[in-house]
């Protein structure tokens, strides 16, 4: 029996496309801070803020699922 050692779970590729999630999801975040109005009811806390973030989540389900084609 051959065991393969350091063998990573995922591929670069899946790694990049990680990172970019993590980049959007920071971002989205960042933006609904940004928001002037009180409680962060303005357009950046309700609606900008959220499309980013879950465009940025989105984006980790996609890279936990991607596979290179053959």
């Amino acid at each position: 029996m051959t065991e393969q050692k350091n063998k990573l779970v995922f591929d670069k590729q899946n790694y990049l496309i990680m990172l970019a999630g993590i980049a959007l999801i920071l971002t989205g975040f960042i933006i609904m801070s940004l928001d002037k109005e009180p409680f962060g009811f303005g357009f950046l806390g309700l609606t900008l803020g959220p499309i980013i973030l879950f465009t940025g989540f989105m984006t980790q389900f996609l890279a936990i699922f991607y596979k290179k084609r053959k």
